[in-house]
């Protein structure tokens, strides 16, 4: 099975709030997010096209974002991927008959304050900071509202990650729009003519010596 076949599979099962395909997380994209007020739940898909040689990266990613997080997988992945999970990881085995449940996902404890500001635009980050009153906030670049976040004890987590559900949560109209838009552009520019092949010469035949 590839990704979009896994993914069809997936989508109907994230019933309540918003999902997000290929969200930025860290230095990695997580493949859907299922955002909802209450949570945020992290899945990555792995196909049989795929490798596990980002897993550790995208665990890292994940564990600091994401309140819950699941890999998806077919089979071919399975034994291999288990001793690279740490056990609050949930997974499901996709196969044609449907999406298996292995094992459910538990509650992540790990999740930071400044990674999680990070699925935002500064700007609305440094909104959340003002209507908290931290003077200063509107001049802070991108590396001192970082640092203030890993290093202060008066943004409470809970506080914060409501604030970037809610967020995420809002944009979904404006993605769809964006996402309309970029489909009427499409379907407004005439197709791409393919180049012809170049046809190769015939190899010259060698005449025949006297």
């Amino acid at each position: 099975m590839n990704d979009p076949e896994i993914r069809a599979l997936l989508y109907p099962l994230l019933t309540g709030g918003v999902y997000v395909d290929e969200l930025p997380t860290g230095t990695t994209r997580a493949d859907v997010v299922h955002i909802t007020p209450a949570f945020m739940h992290g899945y990555e898909v792995k196909g049989d096209g795929d490798t596990l040689q980002r897993v550790a990266n995208q665990l890292r990613c994940y564990g600091e974002v994401y309140d819950f997080v699941t890999f998806v997988v077919t089979e071919k992945h399975l034994l291999k991927l288990l001793p690279l999970l740490p056990d609050w990881v949930g997974v499901l085995v996709a196969s044609a008959g449907g999406l298996r449940p292995h094992r459910a996902a538990g509650y992540n404890a790990t999740v930071e304050r400044a990674p999680i500001a990070g699925l935002l635009l500064l700007e609305e980050v440094k909104q959340f900071l003002m209507a908290r009153g931290l003077a200063g906030a509107s001049t802070l670049r991108s590396r001192e509202v970082g640092h203030y976040l890993r290093t202060t004890h008066t943004v409470p987590l809970s506080c914060l990650a409501q604030y970037v559900r809610d967020r995420l949560i809002a944009r979904l109209p404006e993605r769809l729009l964006m996402r309309a838009e970029r489909k009427a552009e499409r379907e407004r520019l005439p197709p791409r003519k393919k180049k012809a092949k170049r046809k190769k010469p015939a190899p010259r035949k060698k005449a025949l010596a006297a």
